[in-house]
């Protein structure tokens, strides 16, 4: 199940590649095609992925009366499944908050990646995924402030100088494919879409041309510019903590060692 998992994850990431080129091709029917087929490879992965599921019980949550029991962890990886890069608590929380309609705060979780690498070290692989860290390029670290999931390839997982951008577009383009999808988008999800194509030049002049296949387009013409330079920066990093970490640091980090000097160091 593992080997099914990771070649539908390398499908997936090609196709997105594919999209990309076909949006930036111009090619609306190609993009069309393209879409739809990674749409079923994604749902085949959730489908390998729920397979290979063990049965672990987990504690609950109430977004609000009378609405479902979802365990924290759960909400956010639904968040994260639909931004597909390392995020912001507070991306997160407003993510689900617009297209799930659950009540995360971001104190909820401050201290979420700690428990789940708690978790990890206490019983490896118990859970279909963990929510683990980014790593930094440069130190391989934990990235301050930011939440990946551990099934994501390493790659996904490490940021470098031009991440933040990078993963922003990607972010904007993936939330514009889901929002293309609802018949009936809410305001909220509108809203959402909005404060990202107002930080992308060309996606939307106001509030009321908002479209997510503009919004998409737009993100993707600059994402162009830089994935591939990011992407250098980004598999050179992954390839050193593959040979320098451990399975456990390749999804918390490494950790900073404090170099002392002796009185007479110059």
């Amino acid at each position: 199940m593992p080997d099914k998992l990771e070649d539908l994850e390398a499908r997936i990431e090609s196709l997105r590649v594919e999209v990309r080129r076909a949006v930036l091709a111009a090619d609306a029917l190609g993009a069309r095609r393209l879409r739809a087929e990674l749409r079923e490879a994604e749902d085949d992965w959730d489908e390998a992925l729920a397979a290979a599921a063990p049965s672990v019980p987990q504690p609950v949550v109430s977004p609000g009366a009378g609405g479902a029991l979802v365990p924290i962890r759960e909400q956010v990886h639904q968040a994260l499944t639909v931004l597909t890069v390392p995020s912001a608590p507070r991306l997160i929380v407003a993510v689900h908050s617009a297209l799930f309609g659950g009540v995360l705060t971001s104190t909820q979780l401050t201290s979420l990646r700690r428990d789940e690498e708690r978790s990890y070290r206490s019983s490896p692989h118990a859970r279909p995924y963990y929510l683990s860290a980014a790593l930094t390029a440069d130190r391989l670290v934990s990235a301050r402030g930011l939440v990946a999931v551990s099934t994501w390839p390493l790659v996904r997982r490490v940021v470098g100088p031009l991440s933040a951008r990078v993963d922003f577009l990607t972010s904007a383009i993936r939330l514009s494919e889901h929002v293309s999808r609802l018949s009936t988008p809410s305001l909220p999800t509108l809203r959402l879409l909005w404060q990202f194509a107002a930080n992308i030049p060309g996606a939307a002049a106001s509030f009321d041309a908002l479209r997510p296949d503009v919004v998409a387009t737009a993100a993707a013409a600059e994402l162009d510019v830089h994935w591939q330079a990011d992407l250098a920066h980004r598999e050179a990093a992954a390839e050193r903590a593959r040979t320098q970490l451990d399975e456990t640091r390749q999804l918390f980090g490494s950790t900073l060692k404090v170099v002392r000097r002796n009185a007479n160091d110059v």
